[in-house]
């Protein structure tokens, strides 16, 4: 569906807004990068997978360029029941012989962080104890067992908990649904001016916010709470990331479709604060090794989370290679510079549309070692892409002050320096593959 949201993106951003959750030591300033089970194993998780990881972690040099979350999804645990004595959540002693403790002992003595998984109802989503209304406990048994991260899902939510209103959403599915290409409005809408911090669904993530960081251990907090409730204009104050859409899956359209959405919830992301694309399929499905270098490229360029989603032991050395891109990981990882890359040009379509196959294409974001500028072909054949220097921010205003828009090349994929070139640069594009360059000095 093809549908101009310039108005709704601008009401978006005008909504209220709220500070940073800034941690200690740094914790949740940048984009977390690191590996979780469910991607790859679903609820076939055990402390042998985990271990797995944990261990190619480390022989494929993801430990060295960063990853260092290794974390437990959903299907850990006992499923009926928590301790009668203590109330706890128990591990599956025949998936976690040693215990969650045992396991991230074991992950910790690797050099690497542990993270596990819950969810604000009274289910997670695979049917397992969940948190609400036992927080406290939840948050004080995870960091007795050392965790370092806790995904936090929004499965089986109470009905005393559930909101009032809905968001809309330009594309149907998580909120209001689209009448003519507008968000019907009725009794159940959101205001345009209502307050989503004020919500049922910030006061859940809330409740466990106050119940981490009232631990004595700094466990990132990753909001998992599907983009509901306006999530980017409360998330920075509540978690260190949080989720702006539904499930990923390993395929093109689900990838663009994503990429598609978040393009529009940018505003929000800077140091401390990060919107999470989802979990990275790369090594997954059947996507192409170009698919696989857009969807990692973006991830990356819009400052996701970098969460590897598939089994380690057997990703094929292309994709490696693609996972370990130096350049976008020193691009998301940015000490001087936090915010994301960004739309500056549609390209398929006029700028500010909302189309789920064809997001936009051209994108731009600073860096200490220069501008990182992509070009994304969203079609299904070949296709040029022209990066012109005049159009792209950052690189304009240069442009104009020398006169002859020239400036040193680096192409992110291969690492051949382009040397100094003028004006810009024109690429055939293979079907759903991304090109890139970090643009450094004028010449």
């Amino acid at each position: 569906m093809l549908v101009s949201i310039a108005l709704i993106t601008t009401a978006l951003a005008v909504l209220p807004s709220t500070h940073a959750l800034v941690r200690k030591n740094g914790i949740g300033k940048l984009p977390a990068l690191g590996w979780n089970s469910w991607n790859a194993f679903s609820c076939g998780v055990d402390e042998d997978k985990i271990m797995t990881a944990a261990n190619e972690m480390i022989s494929l040099g993801l430990r060295d360029v960063g990853y260092n979350y290794v974390n437990i999804d959903d299907c850990w645990s006992i499923k009926d029941a928590r301790d009668n004595v203590t109330g706890q959540i128990v591990p599956d002693p025949a998936k976690f012989p040693s215990g969650i403790k045992g396991t991230a002992d074991k992950i910790h003595a690797l050099g690497l962080k542990a993270g596990i998984y819950s969810s604000a109802g009274t289910e997670t989503c695979g049917g397992y104890p969940a948190s609400i209304g036992v927080e406290e406990l939840d948050a004080a048994t995870f960091a007795a067992w050392g965790i370092d991260y806790l995904k936090y899902d929004n499965c089986y939510v109470p009905s005393n908990w559930t909101d009032r209103y809905i968001g809309c959403v330009p594309d149907g599915t998580n909120g209001a649904v689209l009448a003519n290409g507008t968000c019907a409005v009725d009794n159940t809408t959101a205001p345009a001016t209502y307050d989503w911090s004020t919500s049922n669904t910030a006061k859940r993530y809330r409740i466990m916010r106050d119940a981490l960081l009232a631990q004595n251990r700094k466990i990132l907090y990753s909001l998992c709470e599907w983009g509901q409730a306006a999530v980017p204009t409360w998330g920075n104050a509540t978690g260190n990331s949080w989720r702006v859409t539904g499930d990923i899956t390993a395929s093109w359209p689900r990838i663009a479709q994503i990429l598609n959405e978040n393009s529009f919830l940018l505003h929000a992301v800077d140091f401390w604060g990060h919107n999470d694309a989802d979990m990275l399929e790369v090594g997954n499905g059947n996507m192409t090794r170009e698919e696989s270098r857009s969807h990692f490229a973006f991830w990356a360029a819009t400052k996701s989370p970098l969460i590897i989603g598939t089994a380690l032991d057997l990703l094929p050395a292309e994709l490696l290679g693609i996972l370990k891109n130096g350049y976008l990981l020193a691009f998301s990882q940015d000490g001087s510079f936090g915010g994301p890359a960004t739309p500056y040009k549609w390209g398929t379509n006029p700028d500010w549309t909302f189309d789920a196959l064809h997001p936009a294409e051209y994108w731009s974001g600073l860096s200490e070692k220069g501008t990182l500028v992509l070009a994304l072909n969203t079609w299904n054949v070949t296709a040029n892409r022209e990066i012109v220097w005049s159009e792209v921010p950052h690189l304009e205003t240069k442009h104009h002050e020398r006169g002859g828009g020239a400036f040193e090349v680096t192409d992110i994929w291969t690492g051949e320096d382009l040397g100094c070139v003028q004006h810009g640069l024109n690429r055939s594009v293979n079907s759903h593959d991304t090109i890139g360059f970090l643009v450094g000095n004028s010449c």
